[in-house]
């Protein structure tokens, strides 16, 4: 705690008051400059008051892509019977103020740009206060045990997916698949809602009948293959890295099985689905770059 700049210029003005009641002897002057010294006090006590025993806690930092902002959600828990007024909560890229009642907790963020992939550590936080007067600034600093995985930024649209390895996939087939239209069946609950065949689906609806979901022919092998190795020499890591999360996402939204490759011993999948998804994403967020021979 310490005095802010008005704090000083309170103080300097009371020993104005005091050495203008001493050399011209004013009682009410003597009454005057003790009577704000004692709210000066007093005030120092609330400013103190207002942040000692709040319980900060981390709470979550959802993952974001490289070169959006990342938001680090901590918690501020009351357990007294005060309030808690005019909190500002600070960082080097934000700040914010909040009231806390009494016997009550709340959520606040703060806000990061999440440059480059991988782990991304919370900011210090300074927690601070100049209620209710102004003249006192109590603050303290806090680290918290929070960090964000930024995932790769995805590669612009456009680039197909490599070719899958000689002597797969040639030919076709009537399994399931998603490169032709191959008619209409029953929905199963397991089906892809991309594939409901909406417009059959409204005309049997008002008949009684199911829904319908369009099914495909692939080919014999529905697996694309994602290899960080597979890319030209002269392209960098971070470029291959942000191809390969491109392509993670396209064969998500399509429904593909894929296979991401990161090296000779590590491998995820045939999958696919959100689970799947998001481990390749945090496998390319954390890819290490090859150390030089």
């Amino acid at each position: 705690i310490f005095p802010t700049r008005y704090g000083f210029f309170f103080a300097f003005s009371l020993l104005a008051f005091l050495a203008g009641s001493i050399n011209y002897d004013l009682a009410l002057g003597f009454v005057l400059t003790f009577f704000l010294a004692s709210a000066g006090l007093v005030a120092m006590l609330h400013t103190f008051r207002n942040q000692v025993h709040l319980v900060m806690r981390p709470l979550q930092a959802l993952p974001v892509f490289a070169g959006s902002t990342a938001v680090f959600e901590v918690v501020l828990d009351n357990r007294r019977d005060d309030e808690r007024a005019a909190l500002w909560l600070r960082t080097a890229y934000s700040q914010s103020v909040v009231d806390l009642a009494a016997r009550s907790a709340l959520v606040c963020t703060t806000m990061v740009p999440a440059l480059r992939r991988g782990w991304l550590d919370a900011p210090r936080l300074t927690l601070d206060s100049r209620y209710p007067l102004g003249l006192f600034r109590a603050w303290s600093y806090w680290q918290p045990a929070l960090r964000c995985l930024v995932y790769p930024a995805p590669a612009p649209a456009g680039a197909p997916f490599p070719a899958t390895p000689d002597g797969r996939g040639d030919g076709r087939s009537s399994a399931a698949g998603v490169d032709d239209f191959g008619g209409l069946r029953q929905y199963l609950v397991t089906d892809n809602p991309r594939h409901i065949a909406w417009k059959a689906s409204a005309s049997a609806l008002a008949t009684g009948a199911p829904l319908q979901t369009k099914q495909f022919l692939g080919s014999a092998s529905a697996e694309a293959i994602f290899d960080l190795a597979g890319f030209p020499p002269e392209r960098d890591l971070e470029t291959r890295v942000s191809q390969l999360t491109r392509w993670v996402l396209d064969a998500d939204a399509a429904g593909y099985i894929y296979t991401l490759r990161l090296d000779n011993h590590h491998a995820l999948g045939p999958a696919q689905g959100e689970p799947h998804r998001l481990a390749c994403l945090k496998a390319l967020a954390l890819v290490e770059p090859v150390p030089a021979a």
